[in-house]
């Protein structure tokens, strides 16, 4: 179990060639700044069509199945297996 509720990181995500803020709760279950935005919001959508565009490569959001959340729950889950001495207390 985990010792925290929840954390968050904004980076550039090279699917949708945005910032994009993963963030991930105690329980695991994960919201995308960059995933609400482009699936919900069809201006936001059609920009992304037009970045695309501009970029000359596909641009979309992958939902859920992103490997830039994939890889930040990775290393999460990394942290959470090494074991690490409580505040206050040194090695």
């Amino acid at each position: 179990m985990t010792d925290w509720q929840v954390t968050a990181v904004t980076l550039k995500c090279p699917g949708i060639a945005d910032e994009a803020t993963v963030i991930v709760k105690s329980d695991w279950t994960v919201t995308c700044t960059g995933m609400t935005k482009y699936t919900k919001d069809r201006a936001a959508s059609l920009d992304l069509v037009k970045r695309s565009m501009q970029y000359r490569r596909s641009l979309e959001c992958k939902g859920l199945n992103c490997p830039t959340i994939t890889a930040y729950i990775e290393k999460l889950k990394l942290e959470e297996a090494i074991p690490t001495a409580p505040a206050g207390e040194s090695k």
